[in-house]
């Protein structure tokens, strides 16, 4: 795994997940501020890389937490089938959402052609 990923061997913590989602809000605010493009899309290679971008990791986290579900005795119910599926399902329409760092590829050579200076501009 890249070096940029956590230690995989200390399990997540509910505050973890809290700090993961607080910074994606964080990220939320400063995308509505109008930040340079060149910064903003720095940031958003990550969140969409297209094999360790965030689709694709809620999917495997979705996929995962089903297989927990479906190995837990006291999940036996009428609805745990349906359950499992509605896991499963979401898990798949999240990693299909993999294909938005090809809107990065598009930002990025939009900003390729940016003039750079007024006088470019005209």
């Amino acid at each position: 795994m890249p070096d940029h990923f956590p230690d995989t061997d200390v399990d997540p913590t509910p505050d973890d997940i809290r700090d993961a989602a607080e910074t994606l809000s964080q990220l939320t605010v400063y995308l509505r501020g109008n930040p340079d493009l060149h910064t903003a899309l720095a940031l958003m290679e990550p969140l969409l890389d297209e094999y360790t971008g965030l689709p694709i990791q809620l999917g495997d986290v979705l996929r995962a937490f089903a297989r927990a579900v479906t190995n837990s005795p006291a999940m036996r119910s009428a609805d745990f089938h349906a359950l499992i599926a509605d896991l499963r399902t979401a898990a798949w329409e999240q990693t299909e959402q993999h294909t938005l760092h090809y809107a990065l590829d598009e930002v990025r050579a939009l900003l390729h052609q940016e003039p750079t200076t007024a006088q470019d501009r005209s």
